[in-house]
This record gives structure tokens, sequence and C-alpha cells, in this order.
């Protein structure tokens, strides 16, 4: 934090734990380490099609796949021109680069599915499925001198089907695919030839499936296999292996490491160790990405998340991957929900990081990218992606994109704000983290009563998938005054945001009792429900656990639940509800409060804790839900689902105050002050998940009513981390009908 040289503010600061905080803000950098890239997509020349691989080389960038023609990108001079499964690229400029190449077979479609460079950057490899490049002969593995754009005639084995994966070092072209001989030898899916004549070498490493991936290891010694097989030369290790780089006798087997129905799709080396990128089936796959040590060739680490990945290329210290990961909750990230196309996390481990641009799904199998590869020109770093999208960050580029190491252009999203007095001489200012695709520290400042002046600048992280709430507490105020303020993020380039709308508020000349009982008792999580702007729903807590409404319920209902000016929330009863900005751990022990007013007679859920946030939940429980006769249920599941129910129905048009815990000693349900039902019941579900108000999924549940979701208003939500007492139970009540 900074304080005003000109305008004297004593601020408290407010920050949320678990890694998402507000720090002093220090000098900016162009993009937040140790992401090297920004999220910036460049203009780039497209294909008609779909291109499968990438290679680099002095600056220029190599594409195959399935295609016929190029076209300029939108607001870039220049015509259609025919290129046959093959491209090359000016890496700088996205332009092509002059190297034509026409891959055609005789029967069939032709493709290029795979592209290496030699370790001297003369020659060219491409395989795939063709049998001529520019008219010369050759079988599904090809050799071009780059200097002349040229495929080499001396270069010429057969590969009897197509070829998938290579790699090469300065004498050996190492090669994987779907064929089972090689220039008339037996070499199932995996095969060796000489670099310089493509004659076929001792290396023998039969699989039993096909091969899609393979590097070696960085010593050389090994090559690593990836690939659909079960077998390798007749030991069990599916979908990866590691052999021997002369014979390709098998020197490690992973049987059982991973699941059937997933295959290695990709593998990427660096100095300390070795990526793979997964694709599953069915159900219960292994979609995601595992670390191997380089050394031992054991397990580093292992990223759970779903949603095919095709890519994976490690650079300085970051894995990036191109994928379609769609959940990543199994690592204690985003929920099952849209696709991301583009990812990235440390080397060393499973956290992402704040790189996230993106594509859509596109042609073919709706994958979206499927290559990746980095290329230096001058001084800058370009990485490109490949694959069927036919968007990139909502705009139209097919088969082919960009990103630079420099040159950060895009700002974040205008925060939302909240402002609020619940304390004498004090108001607080909260609003939701803002996003940037390629800046996970952002920095904001808050301006007061119009001022040019931030009268506080701070730091605060934050992720697609994790935006907490950050704040401010201005007590250079003077009680019964308005002041209204404003707030800009800016991210580490300087990209600075629109100011968000001005949100004011009173200060106080005395608190308000029933918030400040609330605060008492220690609430975790304090929605009031007095936010002006969606979908921001600001956290009177300490704790600053924001929640995000979706489907706009209405705001500012009153009156509210506890009288003074403080308003409510109302919920249509078909398709709106609050969830929790982060992802928590489920509590052992916690209460759960709120307030409701409804005359509906089709139910729904008022509280819960559930695994999704913009979907219906997977798994649920803790939580308070109405029957279409209007009573309150409490349940739990991790045995069985536990229920209490209230006796008589409250869906009579009035404000009613609900509490529900859970603790050592069990559950109990209150309704208005009154324990009304309880059990020793002390499991339940222990997923981590979101809160949900106002409505999730609640599918097999006793008395199931007809919606799912609550229609009617809502106030004075909390949770706490403990258990209330029922004394304080009361407490709570009583303050709420004296003020209101």
């Amino acid at each position: 934090m900074q304080r005003s040289r000109t305008l004297s503010v004593a601020l408290a600061m407010s920050f949320a734990t678990a890694g998402l905080g507000v720090i002093a803000a220090p000098g900016a950098s162009a993009i937040t380490p140790p992401v090297a890239f920004t999220a910036d997509a460049l203009p780039t020349w497209q294909t008609n099609g779909i291109v499968w691989a990438l290679a680099q080389s002095d600056g220029v960038v190599f594409a195959g796949g399935t295609f016929s023609a190029l076209r300029p990108p939108a607001g870039v001079a220049g015509k259609a021109r025919s290129a046959v499964n093959f491209a090359a690229f000016n890496a700088s400029t996205g332009a092509p680069a002059g190297c034509t190449l026409s891959f055609t077979v005789g029967s069939g479609t032709a493709t290029v599915r795979a592209l290496a460079v030699s370790p001297d950057k003369k020659t060219l490899y491409a395989g795939g499925y063709f049998g001529a490049v520019n008219g010369t002969k050759v079988s599904s593995l090809a050799a071009i001198d780059i200097a002349t754009c040229k495929p080499k005639t001396s270069f010429r084995p057969a590969f009897a089907a197509t070829v998938r994966a290579l790699t090469v070092t300065k004498d050996t072209v190492y090669a994987g695919g779907d064929f089972g001989t090689v220039s008339g030898q037996k070499r199932q899916r995996f095969a060796a030839v000489k670099a310089s004549d493509g004659a076929v070498l001792p290396f023998t490493a039969d699989a039993d499936e096909p091969g899609r991936a393979l590097v070696l290891t960085p010593d050389g010694k090994n090559a690593v296999l990836g690939g659909d097989f079960f077998k390798v030369n007749g030991t069990t290790s599916h979908a990866l292996a590691v052999v021997d780089a002369k014979s390709g006798k098998v020197t490690k087997a992973y049987p059982g490491f991973i699941e059937t129905n997933s295959v290695v799709k990709t593998l990427d080396t660096d100095a300390t160790g070795i990526y793979t990128g997964n694709e599953g089936t069915g159900f219960a796959v292994f979609d995601g990405r595992i670390a191997l040590d380089a050394s031992s060739l054991d397990q580093r680490w292992r990223d759970t998340c779903l949603g095919a990945t095709q890519s994976v290329k490690s650079y300085k210290g970051v894995l990036y991957s191109a994928s379609h990961a769609h959940d990543c909750s199994s690592v204690g990230e985003f929920p099952n929900g849209p696709r991301h196309h583009f990812l990235a996390e440390p080397t060393t481990g499973t956290g992402k990081l704040g790189w996230t641009p993106d594509t859509n799904d596109g042609n073919g199998e709706g994958i979206g990218p499927r290559a990746l590869t980095i290329a230096t020109a001058g001084s800058t770093q370009y990485l490109w992606s490949g694959g069927e999208f036919t968007t990139v960050n909502g705009s139209a580029a097919q088969s082919l994109t960009r990103f630079a190491s420099t040159g950060d252009k895009g700002a974040p999203t205008v925060p939302v704000g909240a402002a609020a007095s619940a304390k004498p001489g004090q108001v607080r200012v909260s609003w939701r983290a803002s996003f940037d695709t390629d800046d996970s520290k952002l920095t904001y400042k808050v301006y007061r009563d119009g001022s040019t002046t931030p009268m506080a600048t701070v730091q605060a992280d934050s992720l697609m998938w994790a935006r907490p709430q950050v704040s401010v507490t201005d007590t250079s105020v003077t009680k019964g005054k308005s002041y209204s303020y404003r707030i800009t993020a800016s991210d580490a380039a300087g990209n600075t945001s629109a100011k968000s709308a001005a949100v004011s508020a009173t200060a106080t000349a005395a608190a308000e009792p029933y918030p400040a009982a609330v605060l008492g008792d220690g609430a975790s999580l304090y929605w009031r429900y007095d936010d002006h702007t969606a979908p921001f729903v600001a956290d009177t807590s300490s704790a600053n656990r924001s929640g995000v409404d979706v489907n706009a319920p209405s705001l500012r209902r009153t009156p509210g639940a506890v009288g003074g000016p403080s308003t409510a929330i109302g919920f249509n009863g078909t398709n709106q509800w609050i969830y929790s900005d982060r992802r928590y751990t489920a509590p052992a022990k916690y209460s759960l409060e709120t307030w409701f007013r409804t005359t509906s007679t089709s139910g729904g859920k008022l509280i819960g804790f559930g695994d999704n946030t913009t979907a219906a939940s997977k798994k649920y429980d803790k939580q308070v839900y109405m029957t279409n006769a209007g009573k309150l249920v409490f349940g739990v599941s991790g045995s069985g689902f536990k229920t209490l129910v209230s006796p008589k129905a409250y869906n009579d048009g009035k404000w009613h105050q609900a509490v529900a815990t859970q603790g050592p000693t069990g559950m109990r349900l209150y309704v208005d002050g009154h324990l009304l039902q309880s059990n020793t019941v002390t499991k339940s579900e222990t997923s981590s998940g979101y809160w949900r108000v106002g409505g999730d999924a609640l599918s097999g549940w006793p008395s199931r009513p007809t919606s799912d979701f609550f229609k009617g208003d809502l106030d004075e939500t909390a949770v706490y981390p403990g258990v209330l007492s029922a004394a304080r139970v009361a407490g709570h009540y009583t303050l709420g009908r004296s003020a209101g």
C-alpha cells in the first residue's frame, strides 16, 4: 500500500488468504513472471484446414497438417495462395516465408503429422501420410534441405503407414506412428533410420498399438515413447515406456501408470524433466500432464485436469500446454465448465499461472490447438500454436496463432466495487479482483470523491478461476457524510482499465447491532446484498470471501430482513444463484445463517456447498432447502442422506431466520431463533467446493422440491467456521427483529 502525499488517509488493509493476497506495490515488469509470453494474439496467416505439427529454425516456423491454401489475417494485405499440407512462415511477422512444398498422395488424404529439425538446423524432417513432396517420391517420411527448400533424394526410407512422431539427433531419425514395417523390415509403431540416407537401424521397440510421441532423455541414452500401446517388445507398459536409444530394449516400463482408456499424445523435455500430455476416452480418464524426473524417470508431479492435452512445451521453467481443459477441480482449481485451450504451469508443480489466452474448439474433432513451438527472431521469442481452432481470443483466426515475449497491450477488466460503513468512522471499499489474461498480479488505485490522486494503491493476485475480493478501509471520514469511490486496475506493463462505476457510502455514527453481532461471532463469509452492480457480491467479513451472482438476480430489494439501509436480493426460482469466488476445503464444523422471504410452492435451495460454480454441482451437501410445502430441510451426505426437517411451513411471505449447524455433537436446525430439530450426525461430504446461494442441484434428496432454485428474497447470509450456540442464534434473531 502507498499513501497519497496530497490526501491524508488512514487505511486498514484487508486481503484474501490462501495465496491470493494484497501486498505493497513494487515496480512493474512487462509480464508477471515466470510467464514469458503475452496473451495478445499477433496477426498470423491462416490455413483453410488443420495444422497438426510445428517446428522452427532460425526465425522460420514450419507448419504441417491437412490443408490446401493460405490466406492473410483480417486487416492484412495479401491474397490467398496454394499450400498443400505444408507452409513456412516468418516467425516475427506471421507471413509466408517463401518455402513452398506440396505433400501429396496417390489415394486417400495426404497429411503431415510430425515435423522435426536436425541439430545443425540444416534439415527439416516431415512425417505423416504422403507419397510425394513436390513430385519427388517418398513414403510418409521426407527430409527437406532448409536452405534450398527441396527434398533430399538421398533420404528414402519407406514407411508402410502414417508417421505421427519424430525426434532427431545428428545421425538418427526416430519415428513413431501406425506402421508395421519400414523399408520391408519389421518395425512395429516405432523405428529409427539413419539421418543421412534413411537406412533402417537395428533399433527395435515394437509396440502393439500406434505410437504418437517421441523424445530422447537429456543424456541421449534413452528414447521415451508415448502412444496408445499396452506392450513394447512384449513388456507391459501402457501409453508410456523408456527404451535404450541404440537397441530399443525396454529400460523402464510403466504398468498401471496411466489409465487404460488414456494415451500419451505429446512429449517434451528439458534439462531436468520429461513431460507428457495425455488424452482419454470415456469416463475416469487421464487427460492431463505428467512430469518425470530426467534422471530417475520417476514421476515428479501429475496434473489431473480433464480436457485432452495435445501438446506441451517447456520454456524457462514453465510448461505451456494446448488442450481443452474444462475441469481442474481435482487439483483445486476451476470446476467442470467452459473449455480453456491454453494453460501454463511451473515445471516444478501443478499450480496454474496467470496466462490464459484462448481459442474455440474449431473444426475436425473439435479439439482446438494441437501443436506448439517456440521460435526466436532478433531478441523476441514467439510461442506459435497450430490446430483446428477458428477463433483466438474471440477473433477470427483459423489454425495458426502466435504470442510474443514483448508488447503486452491488453488491459485488465474494469473492477466492480462496493462501499459500506459498518463501523463508526470507517468506510470499507471492496471490489472483485480484476482479470488479465497474462498478468496475475495487478495494481489497483482507489480514488475518492472525484480526486485525480489515488487515496490508495494496492496490489493483489488473481487468476481466471480465483478472483478474490480486495478491500481498503478509509478511516479519514466524517460521521454522517457521504463519500464516493472509483477504482482502476493496471497490469505490469502499465495497461490500465477504465475507472469503475462510482460506489458510495455514508460514514455511520454508530455500529448497527445485527451486523456487529454477526462479525463478532466470527463469520468468515457475510453477504449483506447491498451491492449496486452485478455480478459482484461483497463480503462484509474480514476474510474477503466475495460472491458472484449468475443470471442477474434482483438487487437492492427492500425492505431488508433486519431493517436499516441494508437491502436484500431476489431470485426468480428458475436459473439464478450466487457462488463464492474461490474454492474452499469442506468444513467439518460450521454454521450457516440466512434470512429468507417467500410465498413459493416450488421450493428450492437457500444455501449449500457444491463442487461447481456455473453449472449444477455433481457433489453437494451442507445445504438448507425448502420443500414444495414450505418446510425447511437441512441435509448432509457422506454416509447417505441425513436430514432435519422443520415441522411447519415458512412460505408465508414474511422474513424468517434460518440457521443450520454441524459439529462434534451433531446437526442442528433453527428457525427464528428456536431449535426445531437435531441429531448426532457429524459426517458430511469432504470434497472441496464453493458456497452456493439461491440454487444448486438437489437430485435424489428427500422431499426434493419441484425447483432446485429458490424463488423469493434472501438477506444477511453468513457462514461461520464453528458452531453457533443456541443462545447466539436466538440473539441474532432478536437483534434482527428489533432492528426490523
